[in-house]
């Protein structure tokens, strides 16, 4: 019998690891059998997600403390990876950031900011991960974490830095799919909608917030916890393999209306 998700033998990074849904993906990978590097700023809830998974999972964890808008530091973490694992086959970059306000009062200060995190850092791990360790093998699974707000507009909540930063995610996803393919490296990313995590709770459970999920997603709702985990597992896996350069949105069917 295939087991058409099985991540054994597979080493995981997974960045902005240190609670929501970067953790809930790490979960689902460890789930299927993938050692798991936790990557983010904080190292004392990187260090507790890495000792939960290894204890919920049996698999090896790492964690390691790591600002994606340092690229010393970047390429130091990859190279921490390759020590410890001599192979990086998967990366969940998820790490991001969001600024809320109207476009016209929004800073350069605050524009800089979101692209240097969400757009620079995303590429950024992506180099490393590429160049150190995928490129080399020949093989590798690179999901990058967009929005829905990557591919469309909104009106409810002015965050134009951040539609700006999570399109270009959307387009470099496209790039680099393109340009590794050769190399057998798949790249994709996931579009999520409105999901529940423990920044964004007070605000999608506002009344106002409530009444335009009733009208702007079809299934009239917001994301649930582990909504997320069956695409990145699909996409992580070998089952993968002919799958490259697609932004799929997980997001209720906001983005079909």
């Amino acid at each position: 019998m295939k087991s058409y998700f099985d991540l054994k033998g597979q080493v995981a990074i997974v960045t902005g690891c240190s609670a929501g849904l970067g953790v809930q993906m790490a979960k689902a990978l460890a789930n299927q059998g993938a050692a798991i590097v936790a990557i983010a700023r904080r190292k004392e809830k990187i260090e507790a997600v890495a000792r939960e998974i290894a204890d919920s999972y049996g698999v090896r964890t790492l964690a390691i403390p790591c600002d994606i808008t340092d690229t010393a530091r970047v390429d130091a973490a990859v190279d921490e990876v390759m020590a410890a694992f001599g192979r990086i086959d998967i990366l969940i970059n998820n790490a991001g950031t969001g600024a809320v306000a109207p476009a016209e009062d929004i800073t350069d200060e605050q524009f800089h900011n979101e692209m240097n995190i969400d757009l620079f850092g995303t590429f950024r791990v992506a180099r490393a991960v590429a160049k150190k360790a995928m490129i080399p093998a020949k093989y590798g699974r690179i999901i990058n974490i967009a929005s829905m707000y990557g591919l469309v507009g909104n009106k409810i909540a002015g965050s134009a830095p951040y539609h700006a930063a999570k399109g270009g995610v959307v387009n470099m996803t496209r790039a680099l799919a393109a340009e590794w393919g050769k190399y057998g490296i798949t790249v994709n990313a996931i579009c999520p909608g409105y999901f529940y995590t423990d920044l964004t709770r007070e605000t999608l459970d506002s009344d106002f917030f409530q009444q335009n999920a009733r009208t702007m997603i079809p299934l009239e709702r917001y994301g649930k916890e582990g909504e997320l985990d069956s695409a990145a597992v699909f996409l992580a896996s070998p089952a993968s393999s002919y799958v490259t350069g697609v932004n799929l949105p997980v997001d209720g069917g906001y983005t079909a209306m």
